[in-house]
């Protein structure tokens, strides 16, 4: 009798922490286990921002799978759509092959994508800070327009240039533009033949608060260091418009600027629309246990999912942070087992640990266990949790060592050139038009069943 067979749907910090528990629980050939994944690395996204702004290289915050999983095959590929009757997930190779990966037991963790609205513009010329590749790409576009503007004597195109706009005061958002307006500070004093004080920095929000969920005095402090080191920051405002060269706010005004970043939030994964099953704001509706109701073996967690919040109450639901995603991980794991085994599950509890806002240098305002922390302490607090939170002593030594290196030895202004010829675009980075429909995905399950070949669509789908 074949080994029952357990599927995980992403790589990110639930998927991961969700396999990793699995191997150490399972015994050897108990259970076939698979990770479907694009990338071969769990991406630690809380530092994007560092990477974006050069603090950071790429290989620090991209934790090898590898490392962390020795008895788990990975599926290069992302999954694209799910037959909960047929116990199958549809998956597109990194090669652009599709094949039909089958389950006893399905753990859903596929995260979440940038949070777009039908705003003119923002589509294609507005990028998001939630993967490697746009980070990266960030960091070169910004370098590029330093660079660009410098060497320019047409004063309209060096405003333009020069003036940039961070959309979503949230976590993302506000260490996104604090890192950022760092970095172009710093290169000014650098570039010949440009004037620091025309670069602009604006951080927009359409709530009337910075970080709200920092409470009002640290929201109030992250406010006031970054308005004293020159960002613009406009609340209740967000963008009616975007073009090539320009960026309109929903106050009227116009702001001359080739540099939209996105960061207004998070959408669940396109992947949860192709189960047809019940949601809570998009996100799947589970049982407290992780397990999602009618549908036989399936299981989600992360983003992607509305798990009650227990130690919350009454309708509150976790939110999609890394701490929670990864405990949700190890929570899975335990039901999942337990599940193999034909033993109870466990309700999935967890008290948040409290919140750190990184600002760069030695600023910084944190929350931790509810202790309001600002300045240097508050920075310790942040990078000693994000230190923590990696999941290999390698990937901690080379952080630790960036740090340590850029501390002292500053930044280096260096354009990479390796996403200069792609396009740079929420869809493009994302892939949030990759996702079948219900009966594509049907139809392609059944003609594998069958046995017969059957082409995925040639147009992939929005949702």
């Amino acid at each position: 009798m074949a080994a029952p067979r357990i599927l995980i749907v992403g790589g990110g910090f639930a998927g991961m922490e969700c396999a990793h528990k699995l191997e150490k629980i399972l015994k050897p050939g108990e259970a076939q286990l698979r990770l479907v994944s694009p990338f071969d690395h769990q991406l630690y996204l809380p530092l994007l921002p560092h990477v974006a702004s050069g603090v950071l290289t790429p290989q620090s915050v991209a934790v090898p799978l590898r490392r962390m999983l020795r008895h788990t095959g990975i599926v290069p590929g992302g999954a694209v759509g799910v037959d909960p009757e047929a116990k199958a997930v549809v998956v597109r190779k990194i090669n652009g092959e599709t094949v039909v990966e089958r389950y006893d037991y399905l753990v859903l963790t596929p995260g979440s994508v940038t949070r777009q609205f039908d705003i003119p513009g923002v589509d294609q010329y507005a990028v998001g800070v939630k993967t490697l590749a746009e980070a990266a790409w960030i960091r070169d576009h910004v370098i590029s327009q330093l660079d660009l503007a410098a060497a320019s004597t047409d004063p309209a195109e060096r405003e333009s240039r020069l003036q940039f706009v961070v959309v979503g005061g949230g976590y993302a958002g506000t260490e996104t533009a604090a890192y950022l307006q760092r970095l172009t500070t710093a290169a000014a004093k650098r570039l010949r033949g440009l004037d620091p004080a025309q670069i602009k920095w604006h951080l927009v929000d359409i709530a009337p608060k910075l970080m709200p969920e920092l409470g009002d005095r640290l929201g109030e402090k992250a406010l006031s260091i970054v308005e004293r080191r020159g960002l613009h920051v406009s609340l209740g405002v967000s963008v009616a418009k975007a073009t090539e060269d320009t960026v309109t706010l929903t106050d009227g005004r116009v702001l001359p600027c080739r540099t939209l970043i996105w960061t207004a939030g998070v959408a669940p994964s396109p992947l949860i629309a192709t189960l047809g099953a019940e949601t809570n704001r998009g996100r799947l509706v589970v049982e407290p246990d992780l397990t999602v109701p009618g549908l036989d073996g399936v299981f989600a967690l992360g983003d992607a999912a509305a798990v009650p919040d227990l130690e919350k109450g009454a309708d509150a639901m976790c939110p999609p942070t890394a701490q929670h995603a990864m405990r949700q991980g190890w929570a899975a794991a335990k039901n999942v087992a337990a599940a193999l085994h034909g033993r109870p599950l466990t309700p999935y509890r967890h008290k948040d640990l409290g919140l750190v806002v990184d600002l760069g240098g030695i600023q910084a305002v944190s929350k931790p266990l509810g202790v309001q922390l600002t300045g240097l302490p508050a920075q310790f607090v942040a990078r000693a949790y994000h230190l923590g939170a990696l999941r290999t002593m390698t990937a901690r030594f080379r952080t630790a060592a960036n740090w340590g290196l850029n501390a002292v030895a500053g930044d280096d202004f260096v354009r990479t050139g390796f996403q200069a010829e792609r396009p740079a675009t929420l869809k493009d980075f994302e892939k949030t038009d990759a996702y079948l429909t219900p009966e594509e995905v049907h139809a392609m399950v059944t003609a594998h069943v069958e046995g017969r070949s059957t082409p995925a669509p040639t147009e992939p789908r929005t949702r």
